[in-house]
């Protein structure tokens, strides 16, 4: 058994360490609040320029944009995988890495990737041999520039045909208890759903042609950047549920100390006594 001074040190540096992961959950809780409003924001503009395409293509249909229109065959994908640059927030990576190495492995084609977030690219390096392009350090008040240089060379590449299909994946924003992965297919766009029969047309400077192209790789960036907020949200949400655990885990676990502190102090005492009754009576 510890001594009694081994333990008293083991209880400080517990207490140490609690009192660090306590205000680690108050400042993810804090930022969660600010990322939540983001994601919500994020979402309205990304319904506005879905049904902004989808009233263009009704209106155009003769348009075939490279960022819509399938290819034949598919000989090589590239994904875009969204994770966080730091870490301690659960099991949020590892799951949207889990579905990314999914993808990859039930892939028959060649692979490349594009990653946002420092832990995306350490995995995804591992996992294919070739990184187009990987974006890190992104800023809790995330902006479309942040991302841009990621989108930029995924785009490219596949207008180029370099890769024939283009795939995200990201965790997305349920609630602060649940953040789950997805994967979607970002190129080719599928077409927007008509949600209704009747649609209007727009007035275009300089001309429709040239609108459509820039609104669909806006709708793209738009898709990548709100994987980016909602990546965000669920990163303090789940920092915020760890570091909660965490400091519930250090009370128990100096709960338990102090009762196993109190035993090595008694056992001293009670060693220190019969040590002295036994001088006395030898000396009798």
């Amino acid at each position: 058994m510890a001594t009694a001074k081994e333990i008293r040190g083991q209880i400080k540096a517990i207490q140490n360490t609690g009192k660090i992961t306590k205000a680690m959950e108050l400042v993810a809780a804090s930022k969660m609040r600010k990322a939540q409003e983001r994601v919500l924001a994020g979402r309205a503009y990304a319904e506005g320029i879905r049904r902004v395409i989808a009233n263009l293509m009704q209106a155009h249909p003769e348009f075939g944009h490279p960022i819509i229109t399938g290819r034949d065959e598919v000989r090589k994908i590239g994904v875009i995988v969204v994770t966080t640059d730091k870490g301690l927030c659960g099991g949020l990576n590892t799951n949207v890495l889990k579905k990314a190495l999914g993808l990859v492995k039930e892939s028959k084609v060649a692979v490349e990737a594009y990653t946002i977030g420092r832990r995306a690219g350490m995995f995804m390096r591992k996992v294919v041999d070739d990184l187009q392009a990987a974006g890190e350090n992104i800023p809790d008040a995330a902006e479309v520039k942040d991302v841009m240089g990621v989108v930029n060379v995924a785009v490219e590449r596949f207008v180029q045909g370099e890769v024939d299909e283009v795939h995200l994946v990201y965790s997305e924003y349920i609630n602060t208890m649940t953040q789950t992965p997805q994967v979607m297919r970002l190129m080719p766009c599928p077409e927007p759903a008509k949600e209704v029969r009747s649609y209007w047309d727009y007035l275009y400077e300089p001309d429709s042609k040239s609108a459509l192209d820039g609104l669909l790789r806006r709708y793209v960036e738009s898709l990548v950047y709100h994987a980016v907020l909602e990546n965000k949200a669920c990163e303090h949400s789940a920092r915020m549920v760890a570091m909660k655990s965490a400091s519930d885990n250090a009370k128990s676990i100096v709960k338990d100390l102090k009762i196993t502190y109190n035993k090595a102090r008694q056992a001293s005492i009670t060693q220190e006594i019969a040590e002295i009754s036994a001088g006395a009576a030898a000396s009798a």
